[in-house]
């Protein structure tokens, strides 16, 4: 009886061995052949995002050529229209976003990690992670209705009078104060750009083996040179990876900055002055274009621009890591 039990036990389990290789010689390819076709399906979504975009600016660049890039008017009324002041806002205002925001992002991330009590990490971490799920119009109208108002009577006004009659100073720090303008807009920008450059090297930073901090800490090494000398050379490639997604950020962003900037079509060497950005641009004109018109075309043709931008962005930071990533 046991014999014939044992018998039994052993067929049912060569029979269940040999459909779990048999599903598992299935399972193999019809995973490899989603995966390839995810892979696949994203290339699609991007080409036919970069065609669609160039055929319908095609009209624009064929009317004004490579000036369409350079010409800083925009004049709808007499159908002449030039992407300079645009494309000027945008890089201008995330250079500046960035600028403002790696120092804060970083020393947010600094004390996280390395001096934040531990009942205060988990808080703090968190808060700057809400931020990032803010909406941006909120961030648009609490600039609006707060940091213009505070720009305009408080920061402004000194720095146009401290700097009124130094040469190249008295340019970038002029006119009248609005509030508005291109430094107001980098102000948001780099607040909005904070929670993902803060939290991408938070999360880097508590990736170094603690071995090493603990080595440097025996030599005698301070916490800052510990952060100097051993943390940010091991993550040097994902904080710059980290303020990149920062820089992709800004350089999209649409109603924050549309709230804040003035809107003006013009550029001028001062920061406090009105301008705009691609988003902000195709934001306020692209509901009023007829479908086939030049303005249309012109609007599609920023939005292609600002692809390239953001392409050529992300190849600039793929050069500069390539020598470190080879090291």
């Amino acid at each position: 009886m046991n014999k014939d039990l044992n018998i039994v036990q052993r067929s049912v389990a060569l029979r269940s061995t040999s459909v779990t290789r048999r599903a598992t010689r299935l399972g193999d390819p019809l995973f490899e052949a989603v995966t390839r076709a995810s892979g696949i399906l994203v290339l699609l979504l991007l080409g036919s995002l970069i065609v669609s975009l160039f055929i319908g600016g095609l009209p624009a660049f064929r009317r004004f050529g490579a000036g369409f890039l350079f010409s800083a008017r925009w004049d709808p009324v007499h159908e002449v229209f030039g992407a300079g002041v645009s494309v000027y806002g945008t890089l201008l205002t995330s250079l500046l976003a960035l600028v403002l925001a790696t120092p804060l992002a970083f020393g947010i991330a600094f004390f996280l990690t390395e001096l934040a009590p531990s009942w205060l990490r988990r808080p703090v971490g968190t808060a700057v992670e809400l931020l990032a799920a803010v909406p941006s119009i909120i961030y648009g109208m609490w600039g609006f209705f707060v940091i213009v108002p505070i720009m305009s009577q408080y920061i402004e006004p000194p720095l146009i009078n401290l700097f009124d009659g130094i040469p190249v100073l008295q340019d970038i720090f002029a006119g009248p104060p609005f509030g508005t303008g291109i430094f107001t807009a980098a102000l948001i920008l780099a607040v909005m750009v904070i929670p993902f450059i803060a939290a991408t090297m938070r999360d880097v930073f508590e990736t170094v083996p603690p071995v090493y901090k603990e080595s440097a800490y025996g030599v005698g090494c301070t916490t800052w040179e510990v952060m100097r000398s051993i943390v940010l050379p091991y993550t040097r490639v994902s904080v710059v990876g980290g303020i990149m997604l920062g820089l992709g950020r800004a350089l999209g962003e649409t109603m924050a900055v549309t709230f804040v900037i003035g809107n003006a079509n013009r550029i001028s060497p001062s920061l406090f002055s009105s301008g705009n950005t691609i988003a902000s641009l195709v934001a306020l004109e692209f509901p009023e274009s007829p479908t086939g018109s030049l303005k249309l075309a012109s609007l599609l043709a920023l939005g292609f621009i600002l692809f390239v931008i953001s392409f050529i962005v992300l190849a600039i930071s793929r050069t500069l890591l390539r020598p470190r990533l080879k090291a």
